[in-house]
């Protein structure tokens, strides 16, 4: 299978950090080659980066032209315009990153290592759901769990390799009072109630018409109706406020970006042993004050460069770098 081609600097785009950062969950690394093979909005994607672009192939899909608001383009356009705005490949990243460079000296030297992590444009069902199996859970469960989801309730896309990838469960498929205690069968717990009551809701408050609506609010007022929902507190609004609805201002607070704010920014908060509602809001308001509309953004940067699991992957990162340098010089 050939390889579409999108122009893109791999300093505007970086993939691994991107896409192994936590945003999402359905994402996995073939390292021998350097490829991704992932599942959004009804696809199955393998993804890679060769010099100035970004290369990908459409492994299967679910997609009509109808689905995508963009009827009058031809095929591989479509998908090209699918992967532009997932990745919200139209907004100039290196711009941003000089100004939040110059605003902040700790993000100048996180984003020489974390160049070009994109704040992924995800569809706000399958965003709200991995985030409430997110909770209290590490990313290879979580990425268990979605995956479950999808195989219970999903469609069927294709099988690559031997492995069958499903599409994201519609919403009206969650809702179903039988939900719940198959999810509690296969593991979910208390995520199993949150996930059924939730979706519920969702389809009583109209579904896509009630996202939407979010996404036309203010971003506060898009938080407090995203926390009238089963099992969303906080940190799980902000987090789809931040990845789906375009709330780029929206800043999750847990435990990680307490000891980053208070150990660089917020000195009088080291030593607590909770994060407070008072607290969270304090962090929160900090950093958009200090890096302006789009301040959760470019503490994901922050937060990229302090994970562990990315910090030790530091050499293959440079070796990345250094290979994409040498790729454009040939």
């Amino acid at each position: 299978m050939s390889w579409n081609k999108i122009l893109c600097n791999y300093k505007e785009l970086q993939l691994f950090g991107t896409l192994n950062g936590g945003q999402s969950f359905r994402w996995k690394h073939d390292k021998d080659n350097d490829e991704w093979l992932g599942v959004f909005s009804k696809t199955v994607w393998r993804l890679k980066q060769n010099g100035d672009s970004l290369q990908y192939q459409v492994i299967g899909s679910l997609h009509k032209k109808t689905d995508t608001n963009c009827s009058n383009l031809k095929e591989d356009l479509i998908y090209e315009k699918l992967l532009k705005d997932y990745f919200r490949l139209d907004l100039n990243l290196g711009e941003h990153y000089k100004e939040w460079s110059e605003k902040d000296k700790l993000f100048e030297t996180a984003c020489q290592q974390f160049y070009g992590i994109r704040m992924l444009h995800q569809e706000p069902v399958e965003n709200l759901f991995s985030f409430i199996c997110s909770q209290n859970n590490h990313i290879s469960r979580i990425s268990t769990m979605v995956e479950k989801l999808c195989t219970h309730y999903g469609d069927e896309i294709c099988t690559v390799d031997g492995v069958t990838y499903y599409s994201f469960p519609q919403i009206e498929n969650l809702a179903d009072n039988k939900v719940e205690s198959k999810l509690r069968e296969l593991g979910f717990g208390y995520r199993a109630k949150f996930i059924q009551k939730s979706a519920a809701q969702i389809v009583d408050w109209g579904g896509d018409k009630w996202f939407k609506s979010l996404q036309d609010m203010k971003y506060k007022d898009a938080k407090q109706e995203l926390m009238k929902l089963h099992g969303i507190g906080p940190k799980v609004a902000d987090c789809i406020c931040l990845m789906s609805l375009n709330h780029l201002q929206a800043l999750p607070v847990d435990t990680h970006v307490y000891q980053i704010a208070a150990q660089n920014y917020l000195p009088h908060l080291r030593g607590k042993k909770n994060v407070t509602d008072k607290m969270y809001t304090e962090i929160g308001d900090h950093f958009r004050k200090l890096y302006g509309e789009m301040a959760g953004w470019a503490h994901t940067v922050l937060f990229c460069a302090d994970l562990k699991k990315l910090k030790n992957k530091d050499d293959n990162l440079l070796t990345e770098g250094e290979s994409q340098k040498k790729k454009r010089r040939k």
